[in-house]
């Protein structure tokens, strides 16, 4: 894809922002399903992580993925999308200097947005993995990407977690990204309609929800009227990506079908429980 072309594509990203309209974005995680969301109609594709993660290491989203792995991921799905895609960009992968590398790499990778989140990434020694950095590193992050940023049509949104924070620390996090230059605001953990009105009241930035699917945020025209713009309800496609090819192959093999869902399968297969006992052995996690 030309140069123009991705510009092209983050201008038709931004102009989505400022309209009215909650969009459901499209899971995608290789150039064929990004081909695919485009043609079935999505306005905006999202490669996740943990996605990525398992896409590339059959690992689970432990941080694992290097954000050369990630990028040319991201490269791959770039190269051929007929729509703004998202890429889920963790923390960065690192401190502020590495964040203004990921925001170059990104940019050259064709992708229209990326999310920048305030956990602490990877899991420290005997921390949660849910542990989150302090609002002025983070809010140093957020210069960073955005004085790395060539394109000025290419989004940053920053990310945080409501199920980590209450909410008055949501809000005071929310406001200080809010004033720190970012393009939107990302939040992961939002109960419900309620939840979302009161701590966002005074956002004025557009809103992506990491929603997991959760009933209480399913109504896109209620979503909207609060300054939703994103919603993304998981990565379902890729998971059912997973679960068709398990069974071919025990088809072609001639083997009894198995009533294993997506999400054991991808736990069997990116070994999750063994990095659970390898986490609990060298780094003392705490639950």
């Amino acid at each position: 894809m030309s140069i123009q072309s991705q510009h092209q594509l983050r201008v038709q990203f931004r102009d989505l922002m400022k309209g009215t309209t909650c969009f459901d974005a499209g899971s995608v995680f290789d150039p064929m399903s990004a081909r695919i969301a485009g043609d079935l109609g999505f306005e905006v594709g999202i490669l996740g992580g943990s996605v990525a993660a398992l896409q590339v290491l059959a690992a689970p989203d432990f941080a694992l993925v290097t954000m050369s792995e990630f990028v040319e991921q991201a490269t791959r799905i770039g190269r051929v999308a007929q729509l703004p895609v998202i890429a889920d960009a963790d923390h960065g992968y690192g401190n502020a200097l590495n964040v203004m590398r990921t925001v170059t790499e990104l940019e050259r990778s064709g992708i229209s947005m990326m999310t920048l989140e305030d956990t602490l990434l990877p899991a420290q020694y005997s921390h949660k993995s849910t542990d989150l950095i302090g609002t002025d590193e983070m809010v140093g992050k957020l210069r960073a990407a955005i004085e790395a940023r060539i394109d000025p049509a290419f989004s940053i949104f920053a990310r945080t977690n409501a199920n980590v924070l209450n909410d008055e620390q949501l809000i005071e996090r929310i406001k200080h990204y809010q004033a720190a230059g970012a393009d939107g605001i990302c939040i992961v953990g939002i109960r419900d309609v309620e939840h979302l009105e009161r701590v966002t009241a005074e956002v004025k930035l557009p809103i992506m929800l990491i929603a997991y699917g959760n009933p209480k945020l399913r109504d896109l025209e209620l979503l909207a009227s609060l300054g939703v713009r994103i919603v993304v309800n998981g990565h379902a496609a890729y998971f059912a990506s997973i679960k068709a090819t398990y069974d071919m192959l025990r088809e072609q093999r001639g083997i009894k079908a198995s009533d294993l869902s997506a999400s054991e399968l991808s736990s069997k297969y990116s070994t999750l429980e063994e990095y659970r006992i390898w986490a609990r052995e060298y780094m003392d996690v705490k639950e």
